[in-house]
């Protein structure tokens, strides 16, 4: 506005000069002069400012370059000519919307699934079939199952939860995959490259995208379908240390980081992060949350989604979807909606709003999508049906009110394993419902043979069908993957997991350690302490009885002493990794926090920790109840109380032996006792919670004397 009113006084100042020239002469030449040049200079403000084009790097493998006023760009149907969805010049709207129109119905169809996708030898949801190790090329067998893979019961009809490469590209028309294999990055970046050549082939040259769960992050709890654990890629805490760290600045550096090793290997979409609250403690899914506090949980995933998007999508981008609306983590007595038994979301405490906080966070920074979870709520105002089905719950709150425009992705099976609230109806009757509340990405199938017979059957579905295709195809369009889809498989190696992104893991692993306690100031260790220091956690290798893993380093940098047993230990620092049973192996029974039902040997600790002053350390993935090993009659003998959260031996090491002072604060309460947590309610967090809940608050963390 300011250069537009400098031009006016400029232009200004010139006529008043032209005047007084020639007020003698001709005023009324004078006059027209001085409306030339106002015309003049209305003309160049109604001009539009030529911004200088930038050609972007295309990425082919097959198929012509058009160049068209000495630009080029990509034929991808190769029919010799510009069309609108090649021009990258164009918005994205304007694309999409010509795309959308050279598409046919099954091409549609197929778009709108997205299902797991594997590699040759990669034998995920069955038995290995061969000893080979996974290779970057397409395994081309498709995966058909009878049976739900996770209630593993008898479907009503078989699904294919997994087509072969090929089949899936070429008949199928699927161009969005979630991949579950852990390798390499080489064998990634490899695979991806190689997906997409594919892709590019095909008659529109639709690129793929390729989605995956979180590979970033320690955890006791890795599984199919919830966080892939330990990969190739830089090792950050889990979740709950992350959020444990209170550095939201680390944390978006985090999100930066993981999203250049994502994009390095032709990861563009991440199935992540949770927004849900882990508000009921007994849930097996709180240790992939970001803690009870829902204020909190929006500020971290404001800094997750910028870290991993960028404030607009780009080229450079990892798309987002954020899960799992409107909030899973008050399910009855804590069972998970993957099941029957736990399909019921309760509200006692009218906390539904609540959970709405960090959605609401989610999308004012861009997310790109929003995964509605399997549970169906019970005492709401809204419909007693899943969330995939209800259009209360995804038109009209997240939509309409909300003012979502993303994307609204499935989870996994709501169509044919999970449909609570829905299950007398058909399979097409189940997608025909699912459109009409608004979901447009479905995720658990690679078939689209019922989702074709949904829209042939109910016409008014297709206008949805488009809707749908064009949202998913403004995501492409907006990472670039039209011009670009491929990736240097040697700088993937160099990327992933470099020193740099590395060195900044290792200090955010330290971060999330919080200090509980320190009696009689006994932390930091002082030097030339007798430390025997196991770590215990019984799994399905470990011995179900006795010792776990004893530490022993040559590592002379630390100012103390390791010993291989009690005895000969001044102290001893005792890890604990309660296990609770594996999410997927739920049968119904009722969930408990108490270490004893959570793989603990509660004898063997109580024996070891009498033997010696203790210093005790619990990874934290549930709010565990340590009330058996650490009580009244114990605590003259535990000298400090540690909180992890996915960390390493060596950052609990530099935080006990004061290399690294603790600042960490907890980002849930834990329970006193099992009989508090049997009376809790399901949405309200522990520090809401009545008096006399809290062993550890929300937020508790201590530091050492004098660095405050």
């Amino acid at each position: 506005m300011k250069t537009v009113v400098e031009k006016f006084r400029r232009l200004f100042v010139v006529a008043q000069i032209i005047v007084q020239q020639h007020q003698k002469t001709c005023v009324i030449a004078s006059v027209g002069a001085v409306l030339l040049v106002f015309l003049g200079a209305f003309q160049t403000l109604r001009q539009p400012a030529q911004a200088k084009v930038e050609q972007p790097v295309l990425g082919s493998r097959s198929i012509k370059i058009l160049e068209v006023g000495g630009l080029k760009f990509k034929d991808l149907n190769k029919n010799g000519r510009l069309d609108k969805y090649e021009d990258w010049r164009l918005p994205a709207e304007a694309r999409a919307q010509d795309l959308v129109a050279r598409m046919s119905v099954a091409e549609k169809v197929g778009f709108m699934l997205i299902s797991s996708t594997r590699l040759q030898n990669d034998w995920a949801f069955e038995a290995p079939k061969s000893k080979e190790p996974i290779t970057s090329q397409f395994n081309e067998e498709d995966l058909v199952t009878s049976t739900n893979m996770f209630t593993r019961k008898q479907l009503p009809v078989p699904i294919m939860t997994a087509a072969g490469t090929t089949k899936a590209v070429t008949q199928f028309h699927q161009r969005h995959f979630i991949l579950r294999a852990n390798v390499s990055a080489r064998t990634t970046a490899e695979w991806a490259n190689r997906l997409q050549a594919l892709c590019e082939s095909q008659p529109l040259g639709i690129p793929a995208i390729v989605a995956s769960n979180p590979r970033n992050h320690i955890t006791t709890a890795a599984a199919v379908g919830t966080s892939v654990g330990t990969t190739a890629f830089s090792k950050w805490p889990g979740e709950l240390g992350l959020s444990a760290m209170r550095d939201l600045k680390l944390t978006r550096e985090f999100a930066d980081i993981a999203r250049q090793e994502w994009a390095a290997v032709g990861l563009r979409k991440g199935y992540m992060y949770m927004g849900d609250l882990s508000t009921e403690p007994r849930w097996q899914r709180v240790d992939g949350t970001f803690g009870e506090n829902a204020e909190w949980v929006a500020q971290m995933i404001t800094q997750v989604v910028l870290g991993f998007q960028g404030p607009t999508l780009s080229p450079t981008s990892v798309a987002l979807t954020t899960k799992h609306f409107p909030g899973g983590g008050a399910g009855e007595g804590g069972q998970d909606p993957h099941f029957d038994w736990g399909k019921k979301e309760v509200f006692p405490g009218g906390q539904f709003q609540n959970n709405l906080i960090p959605f609401k966070a989610a999308i004012k920074a861009g997310t790109s999508a929003i995964m509605p979870y399997y549970s169906m709520p019970v005492g709401t105002k809204y419909e007693q049906i899943a969330y995939a089905y209800n259009k209360a719950i995804i038109k009209d709150l997240l939509r309409t009110e909300l003012g979502f425009k993303g994307i609204i992705n499935s989870d996994t099976g709501p169509i044919e394993m999970m449909p609570w609230g829905a299950e007398e109806l058909s399979i097409t009757q189940r997608y025909h419902r699912a459109l009409q509340a608004g979901v447009n990405l479905f995720s658990g199938t690679a078939d689209p043979a019922e989702l074709l017979k949904t829209v042939e059957s109910n016409p008014d579905d297709v206008s949805l069908i488009n809707d749908s295709v064009r949202r998913l195809l403004l995501e492409k369009f907006a990472l670039g993957l039209f011009e670009n889809p491929y990736v240097d498989e040697a700088a993937a190696e160099t990327i992933v997991n470099n020193p740099k992104s590395a060195a900044r893991a290792a200090v955010a692993l330290r971060k999330s350690i919080v200090l509980l306690r320190n009696e009689a100031k006994a932390l930091p260790l002082k030097a030339k302490t007798k430390v025997y220091f196991e770590s215990y956690q019984k799994g399905s290798n470990a011995p179900a009885t006795g010792a776990g893993e004893v530490y022993a380093t040559k590592d002379s940098s630390y100012p103390v002493e390791f010993v291989g047993t009690p005895e000969e230990a001044d102290v001893v620092l005792l890890w604990l990794k309660p296990m609770s049973k594996s999410l997927f192996a739920s049968d119904g029974t009722p969930l408990y926090l108490s270490l004893s039902k959570n793989a603990v040997e509660v004898s063997y600790i109580k024996a070891l920790m009498a033997k010696k002053p203790t210093i005790l350390a619990v990874n934290y993935s549930n709010p565990w109840i340590i009330d058996e090993v650490y009580n009244a009659s114990t605590k003259s003998r535990c000298q400090g109380v540690l909180a992890t959260f996915g960390t390493t031996p060596e950052a609990l090491l530099d935080v006990v032996t004061g290399k690294f002072n603790p600042t960490g604060k907890m980002p849930f309460t834990t329970p006193v006792s099992e009989e508090v947590v049997q009376k809790q309610q399901e949405d309200v967090p522990g520090y809401k919670e009545a008096p006399g809940y809290a062993l550890f608050k929300y937020d508790e963390g201590l530091s050492y004397p004098g660095n405050q």
